[in-house]
Order: structure tokens, then C-alpha cells, then sequence
């Protein structure tokens, strides 16, 4: 059982409170009047308070509270309840500016407010008398939440009004659009700060910590395709001597093994009937089991693909899931493996599932029992280990420095967890080789943990990848993704509509 406390209901609400209620209006802008101004600032409960609050942020769905089911706007994943955040809008390349809701107009609101949630609590925790080191810590932990949404703001939408201290509704919808540079600049600035300042443990699971910092840092580098910097960042994080591949990767994603020795950041969550579980799990739970689950997003024959057989070999046409890497069924449900005792698609049914053949598997919590409202205790991982070593082992790829030590890191993914064990690379590759096994081996890693997306975007392959189509078990056509090619402009969101609505400044991104 987890004993956290981040996360509660009790001091979600209060955090929330710290902060005066307002519509989603642009940025997120809250009355000067508000409640900080007189009754809160006290003490520091309240400092805790209005922390816990901006934590709060990242479980929205604009965040990280879509979990594994946001890489239903790649290839590999299908989705086909269209209103659950608007990532099949994204996906299949129909998402427009003018699109209400959803992934598009919520990310760009909930970055915000964990933006000026950071400029508030700036502003006013000179007010309470806190002993150095631990405000130090505090602001540390504000500076890495206020980088992660300048960096995703960056990732999404490329540059973006920086605003770093509290303004009013005249002032914030008059402010213009920052480079994208200077975006990712602003997001490594406040990790910079985070990283001076934060312990490489926390005084409590789920908080910020150095190595954490230092974690989004490194893919703060990643995704700009700087890879000299990272290469020296990961040595960093390798200095601190914390981190290790977990011995098991279906061990990796299952409760017990929660903020294991792998995980550098995540999203935690607990039991409970008042929200504090992820929503996820219950959205791609198969339909038949437990509380009826969505079955939302399926894993395409896409991703079936990318998986080798152990040892080499072609697949057999005949028998296509015997000799496989573990992976598959670790993150995917196929025909004929069993769910909670159950064989799919036959004791275990859903529409979606069996319509596609195949229902995802990773980070949905086989055995967990789900409370109303329809949430689980599972915790989301942001980064783990095993990011780093790959992003170690590209930026070495892509700088040409030396390839034998980086197929030697992508064997270390393929051959020593005690349960994914495959056929090593040899160690001969080109740098051509060696970058598409590396990319291949991204795509295997981290399916069903959100992040293809950005590294179809940073490498800028989607005209590769698509059209894409989407076939059903029966092998008749679904859907085809973006049915007119992949456009340059599909790199980025296009900022929202009703963004520009209140700020006449925003220009909107080229293309949209």
C-alpha cells in the first residue's frame, strides 16, 4: 500500500483552493484579487498546499493523464472513442485549430496553469518564514515543474509566450510568441535551477528530484537533437549511481514494483473514490473484465510488426505469436493469450479489441482491482532508465563517435532483464544501420508509454510513415491515417482558435 500523501483528495482540493477558481480563459490568468493575496501565505502548510497544487496539474489529461493511451496519435495505436482527448483527430490528421477540446485546446490550458501556479508561488513564498534548505527544495521542485511545461509546450506547439512572473488579463493577452528555441532555452533554465537546488532523493515519493531534473533535462536536449548535450548530461545522471534497468520489464508496469531502481520520474497515484487513480487503466482495461473497460486505444498490426522473433528467425506466417519478443505480450493482448485466466478475444471481449485484434496490455494492471470512479492505484512513468541508455546510445549513433559502445547499450535493452532476452546486434552496423535499429528499438521499449510521438516529430519521418492504414482482424479496412500524406505542419499542433481570440499577438503556426 502506497503511504503518499501528494496526491490526496484532501490536499488536491486545498492546493486548487490556494489558487482563486476562473474559467479556462488564455493562460490561465487568475484575478489579482485572489485569495493568496490575504489568507494564504501563512505558513508553511500553505507552502505545501499550493505545491501539491501545482502537482495536481500533471494527472490532467492535457499532461500526463492520458497515460499509455496517448500513443494512439502514431501508427500503433487506435482509438476509437474520438471524444476521449481528441487523439484520434491528432492521429489520423482531421484536428484543426477551430477543434473544441480535447488534447489540443487542454494541453496548451493545463501547461499554463502549472506555468503561472509556479509564478504565483514565486512571487509569494518570500512571505513565510521557512528555514533556507527547505524553501531552497521547494523552489527547486516549482523551477522542474515549470521547465517540464515550458517543454511541453515547445514539444507541442514550438515557441510560445514565456511569461515567468504573474501578470494581469490586460497584460497576458498582449504578450507575443517566443522561438521555439527560446522555449526549450526557458524550460532547461528552470531545470538548470532545479538541479542546483533539489536532492537526489526527496523527502517524499513522487516529488522532483535531482536525477529527475536531470532526467528532463536530458530530453529537453533529446528533442532539439542535441546530442553532444546529452551525451553530457547522462553522464550526470550516471554519476549520481541511482539509476539501473529494473530486472523484469512485465515487473516494470505492475504495482509491487512501484518506484523501483528504472524510475527516474513519475506520475503517482493511489486508492481511493475521489480521483486520486489514474483513469487510464480503466480506459484501455478490455471490455469484459472488471468494470467493463474501453478497450481505448487498440494496438495496431503496426506494432505487432516491430516485434522479432527471439532468435532471429521470420515470423510464421502460421503461427505468428510463438518465439516472439517477451515485449509483445507483455504490452499487448493477442489472440490467444489469456487476461486474468480468461483467453482473448473469446472469454475476453470488447468491441474495439476484436474489432482490431488486439487490446494494450502495458500500464493497464492486470489483477488490480479498479474503484469507482473507475481509476486505479497504478503509478504513470514519465522516464525511466531505460531512456536514458537509448538516448545515450543515439546521440552517440548520431554524432558518429562510437558506434560499437552504442549497439553495446541496445543490446543491454535486448539481453539483460532476466525476462527480454533476443538475438544481440551485431556489432558491425553502419551509422545507417545502427540508427534505424536504434529507432526500431525505441518504438519496441516504449510502446504504450506516450513518447512515440515526439520522436516521430523530432526525427521528422511521419511523410515515411504515413498513410497508414488501419485493418481489423478480419483484415477489412478501419481507417486510413492521414489519407493525403503527412505534412511538415503536422510536426506541430496549430495554436488553438479560441487562443487567438484573446490575443490578436498570437500568430498561428505555418501550415494551419
Amino acid at each position: 500500500m502506497k503511504t503518499t500523501n501528494i496526491l490526496t483528495i484532501s490536499i488536491l482540493l486545498l492546493g486548487l483552493l490556494t489558487f482563486n477558481s476562473c474559467s479556462e480563459d488564455f493562460l490561465e490568468v487568475y484575478p489579482q484579487d485572489r485569495i493568496t493575496t490575504v489568507s494564504f501565505w501563512q505558513s508553511e502548510n500553505d507552502v505545501q498546499l499550493a505545491l501539491n497544487g501545482i502537482y495536481s496539474v500533471l494527472k490532467h489529461r492535457g499532461v500526463y493523464g492520458s497515460g499509455p493511451t496517448f500513443d494512439a496519435v502514431t501508427p500503433y495505436a487506435y482509438q476509437w472513442a474520438h471524444w476521449n482527448g481528441m487523439e484520434k483527430q491528432i492521429g489520423n490528421g482531421t484536428i484543426t485549430a477551430a477543434t473544441s477540446g480535447g488534447l489540443l485546446n487542454e494541453r496548451w490550458t493545463m501547461c499554463y496553469r502549472i506555468i503561472n501556479f509556479s509564478n504565483d508561488f514565486f512571487e509569494n513564498i518570500e512571505r513565510v518564514d521557512l528555514p533556507e534548505a527547505k524553501k531552497s527544495t521547494y523552489l527547486g521542485e516549482v523551477h522542474f515543474l515549470r521547465g517540464l511545461a515550458f517543454a511541453l509546450l515547445a514539444e507541442s506547439y514550438g515557441g510560445v509566450p514565456i511569461i515567468t512572473t504573474v501578470m494581469n488579463t490586460e497584460e497576458v493577452t498582449s504578450v507575443s510568441r517566443n522561438t521555439r528555441e527560446e522555449t526549450w532555452a526557458q524550460a532547461i533554465s528552470d531545470y538548470d535551477e532545479a538541479i542546483q537546488r533539489l536532492d537526489p532523493v526527496s523527502y517524499e515519493l513522487g516529488r522532483a528530484t535531482k536525477g529527475a531534473a536531470l532526467g528532463m533535462k536530458m530530453r529537453a536536449y533529446l528533442y532539439q537533437n542535441k546530442y553532444d548535450e546529452v551525451l553530457e548530461v547522462v553522464d550526470e545522471i550516471d554519476a549520481l549511481d541511482m539509476y539501473a534497468l529494473f530486472p523484469s520489464y512485465e515487473g516494470l508496469f505492475q504495482l509491487d514494483n512501484e518506484n523501483n531502481e528504472e524510475v527516474l520520474f513519475d506520475i503517482q497515484y493511489i486508492a481511493g473514490e475521489q480521483g486520486q487513480g489514474n483513469f487510464f487503466a480503466w480506459l484501455a482495461l478490455p471490455g469484459s473484465v472488471a468494470a467493463a473497460g474501453a478497450s481505448d486505444p487498440a494496438p495496431t498490426q503496426h506494432i505487432i510488426d516491430e516485434y522479432e522473433m527471439i532468435d532471429g528467425s521470420e515470423v510464421d506466417p502460421n503461427n505468428p505469436f510463438e518465439g516472439r519478443d517477451p515485449r509483445l505480450d507483455f504490452s499487448i493482448l493477442r489472440p490467444g493469450a489469456t487476461f486474468e485466466g480468461m483467453v482473448y478475444p473469446t472469454e475476453v471481449s470488447n468491441h474495439t479489441g476484436q474489432r482490431v485484434g488486439f487490446n494494450l496490455r502495458k500500464n493497464v494492471g492486470e489483477g488490480i482491482p479498479l474503484l469507482s470512479p473507475r481509476v486505479s492505484p497504478l503509478n504513470f512513468i514519465v522516464l525511466r532508465y531505460a531512456d536514458v541508455l537509448l538516448a545515450k546510445a543515439e546521440a552517440l549513433i548520431e554524432t558518429n563517435q562510437n558506434l560499437d559502445q552504442a549497439i553495446g547499450i541496445i543490446n543491454r535493452i535486448r539481453t539483460e532483464r532476466m525476462d527480454v532476452t533476443i538475438t544481440s546486434l551485431p556489432t558491425d552496423l553502419s551509422q545507417e544501420e545502427a540508427r534505424e535499429a536504434l529507432r526500431h528499438e525505441r518504438v519496441v521499449e516504449f510502446f504504450g508509454e506516450g513518447i512515440l510521438w515526439a520522436d516521430i516529430k523530432r526525427w521528422n519521418i511521419g511523410q515515411d510513415l504515413y498513410p497508414v492504414e488501419v485493418r481489423g482482424a478480419d483484415g477489412g479496412l478501419i481507417e486510413v491515417k492521414f489519407p493525403t500524406g503527412y505534412e511538415e505542419k503536422d510536426n506541430l499542433l496549430p495554436i488553438p482558435d479560441n487562443e487567438i481570440s484573446f490575443n490578436e499577438n498570437l500568430e498561428q503556426n505555418p501550415g494551419w
